[in-house]
């Protein structure tokens, strides 16, 4: 009885130890079953899975997020300005290096954080949802570099975009200061297709905190400062619809030091030494080479002035006025010094002829003196009737009064030789007057009278020159310093 007795209580203990390891069994597999799904819920998969999600899906990617259509869908766009690569003045376009975020909200999308351990925003390709045709107006290059190929996805169905690109846009250059100039760029964003019933699109911070941001985050700017960068929503209708658009507008300074250094003081310099070219003598050939070298040079900073600036500008820039100016006061100077060459070479003829006059009237008043000694001849024959000879008369010197005593007829010769007395007396009171005219000529037109004209000249230009440069660049300046574009 006893034996029976244990025997049965083991049994009995058997069949409980095997009813709870299978309770155990069922247990442990629940809880693995559990930790699986679990883990499946854990992860962006089971996110996508829940909401459908899929590159074919026409609910999420063919036209705007929103259940009902009567809605607008609300844009939000952010612009960072992270570098000025360039400024090219002659087709006046502008580099920029920029950050673009872009916020909506997609109605289609939510889910429950707690229901997926937790996850608030996942990441995933652009394919998959709908994105705003946002472009930029002035943009006339497309970014070699692909865009951003995700998008950020909030559980309560906010999207965030965010790309970075070089923009090559167009920018109209304000040159009349050139070098001391502000410019003002509008990088531009608005959709391609939809009107501003169906996007409104919007800045997403104020002018003051977009500066502050840029300014922080400026990585270089080549030859640009920036200075400022204000944004503004305005409405446009350009194709016979509304579309919203935020402007952004960048302030910059150009950095004017070395076009100073390369470019104004070359040309003041010039100034100065034509200036100091009329320490040069007149006399010679190398005052007007050095004028017209010093001329040329302005005329080749002109020409790479030329290449810098753009040619559509709507005024002349201050520049091409001080180059301009500049030339126009160095051959002003260069005519003059053509014009005091002209009368020194006329001084020096002046005096070559006065050289050969004097030569002339020496041997006219040997001729002459000559004459008179044969006139004084033929008084003494008038007188005495004889004469035996002329002398100091040669055949070569008086050949067309040389004549011989011996020559002359014995009888009646008084009355003969009276006569030609009176002729040739006649003959040296012409000549005496000659000589009175030339020498009173002479005595008008003194030697060095041109000479003495030029010294005048000289002195009242540079003293012109002088005044036109000061009055020149002093205008120049407070025009560059003080008009407004």
């Amino acid at each position: 009885m006893i034996e029976g007795f244990f025997l049965l209580l083991l049994l009995v203990g058997e069949n409980g130890s095997s009813s709870e390891l299978q309770d155990d069994q069922q247990m442990i597999n629940e809880t693995t079953i559990r930790d699986n799904e679990v883990e499946k819920l854990c992860n962006f998969q089971a996110i996508v899975r829940h909401l459908n999600l899929s590159k074919d899906s026409l609910k999420y990617t063919m036209s705007r997020p929103i259940i009902n259509n009567s809605h607008h869908t609300d844009v939000s766009l952010e612009m960072k300005l992270y570098a000025i690569l360039d400024m090219r003045e002659i087709d006046q376009t502008l580099i920029s290096y920029i950050w673009v975020y872009l916020e909506w909200t997609n109605e289609y999308i939510k889910w429950e954080p707690n229901e997926f351990c937790g996850i608030k925003d996942m990441t995933i390709p652009t394919a998959y949802l709908w994105m705003p045709d946002i472009t930029i107006v002035e943009m006339t290059e497309k970014d070699k570099a692909s865009p951003s190929p995700y998008l950020c996805v909030n559980h309560n169905g906010v999207i965030e975009y965010r790309n970075d690109q070089v923009v090559v846009s167009t920018c109209k250059l304000h040159v009349y200061k050139f070098p001391f100039d502000f410019q003002k760029c509008n990088i531009s964003f608005k959709s391609i297709m939809y009107s501003d019933a169906e996007i409104k699109l919007k800045p997403d911070n104020s002018n003051k905190t977009v500066t502050e941001w840029s300014r922080d985050f400026m990585q270089t700017q080549y030859e640009w400062l920036f200075v400022d960068m204000s944004v503004t929503n305005r409405t446009v209708n350009e194709f016979d619809f509304n579309q919203l658009m935020v402007v952004y507008t960048i302030t910059m300074k150009r950095r004017s030091v070395l076009y100073i250094a390369n470019f104004l003081l070359p040309v003041f310099f010039f100034l100065v030494l034509d200036l100091a070219s009329f320490l040069v003598s007149d006399s010679g050939g190398e005052k007007l080479g050095f004028k017209i070298t010093v001329l040329l040079a302005v005329t080749v900073m002109q020409l790479l002035l030329n290449e810098i600036l753009p040619s559509s500008s709507n005024r002349i820039p201050l520049i091409a006025v001080y180059c301009i100016g500049g030339f126009s006061l160095m051959l002003l100077s260069l005519l003059e010094t053509i014009l005091v060459m002209h009368l020194l070479d006329k001084d020096s003829a002046a005096q070559d002829n006065e050289t050969d006059g004097i030569q002339n009237l020496s041997e006219n008043s040997g001729e002459k003196q000559d004459i008179f000694n044969f006139h004084s001849c033929f008084r003494d024959i008038k007188r005495s009737s004889q004469c035996a000879s002329v002398s100091g008369v040669s055949a070569e010197e008086t050949p067309s009064v040389s004549l011989s005593v011996s020559s002359l007829p014995q009888k009646g010769s008084s009355s003969k030789l009276t006569e030609v007395a009176f002729a040739l007396e006649k003959v040296s009171d012409e000549l005496r007057e000659t000589g009175k005219t030339v020498t009173l000529l002479s005595s008008n037109r003194k030697s060095g009278y041109w000479t003495r004209m030029v010294k005048k000249i000289n002195k009242y230009f540079v003293i012109f020159y002088l005044t036109a440069v000061t009055v020149f660049l002093a205008i120049m300046f407070s025009m560059w310093i003080d008009v407004e574009d």
